[in-house]
C-alpha cells in the first residue's frame, strides 16, 4: 500500500483524513516519521503555507507528502481570521479562545456571511500539486455541538441547518472544505 506523509500532528486532522481515504493509502504523521519540528508557516496565504509544510517534510525528511492549511473567512470581518485562524486569539492554538473571540468580535453584526478554505500541496515524485476546497456558511451567535475541532461548533453550512459540530464525522466530511479538497487529492491520486 502506497504511503504518504500528511504533513501534521494535529489528531483531528489525521483521523478525518484516514476516514475520507478510506484505506486506499497508508497515511503517517510528522510523528510516524519522527519529524517533531515546528514547521514554520510564515506565508500570508494559505496555499503558501500548504506549500512551505510539504516542502519541509520532503527537503528534510524525503518523504512524498502533502500539507494542508485552513482558514475561516468572515465577512464582516474583512476576511479574518483568515490565515490566522489557528492562532486568533493568540499563539496557543485554543480552539474555545479563538471561538470566543470570534464571537465578541461579531456581537451585534447580523451579517455573519463565512466559508472554510483548505489548500492542500501534495508534493509527490518531485511534482506539486494543489486542490482547493470550499464551502459557505455563517457564523452562529453561539457554540452549538460538541462533536468536530476548532471552530466547528459555531460555523454552519448554508447546505445543513446544523452546525459542523453537531455532524457525525461523515456527514461533515461530505460537505467540508477539507473534505472537497482531499477528494480531490484522492481523485488525483487514483488517477494520476
Amino acid at each position: 500500500m502506497q504511503e504518504l506523509v500528511f504533513a501534521t500532528n494535529n489528531a483531528h486532522k489525521i483521523e478525518e483524513i484516514r476516514r475520507i481515504v478510506d484505506g486506499r493509502f497508508r497515511i503517517l504523521s510528522l510523528n510516524d516519521i519522527g519529524c517533531h519540528e515546528d514547521i514554520p508557516e510564515t506565508s500570508s496565504t494559505l496555499e503558501g503555507n500548504a506549500r512551505q509544510k510539504a516542502r519541509f517534510v520532503k527537503e528534510h525528511y524525503g518523504f512524498d507528502c502533502f500539507a494542508d492549511d485552513t482558514g475561516l473567512m468572515v465577512d464582516a470581518l474583512g476576511g479574518a481570521p483568515g490565515v490566522y485562524s489557528a492562532r486568533y486569539a493568540g499563539p496557543g492554538h485554543d480552539s474555545k479562545a479563538n471561538m470566543a473571540l470570534l464571537l465578541k468580535n461579531l456581537e451585534g453584526i447580523s451579517a455573519r456571511s463565512a466559508r472554510f478554505v483548505t489548500e492542500i500541496c501534495l508534493i509527490l515524485d518531485g511534482k506539486e500539486h494543489i486542490f482547493e476546497g470550499r464551502v459557505d456558511g455563517e457564523i452562529l451567535t453561539s457554540a452549538q455541538g460538541e462533536a468536530g475541532f476548532g471552530y466547528d461548533p459555531v460555523f454552519r453550512p448554508y447546505e445543513s441547518d446544523r452546525s459542523f459540530a453537531l455532524m457525525s464525522p461523515d456527514e461533515k466530511n461530505a460537505i467540508s472544505h477539507r473534505g472537497r479538497a482531499t477528494a480531490k487529492l484522492l481523485a488525483f491520486l487514483l488517477n494520476p
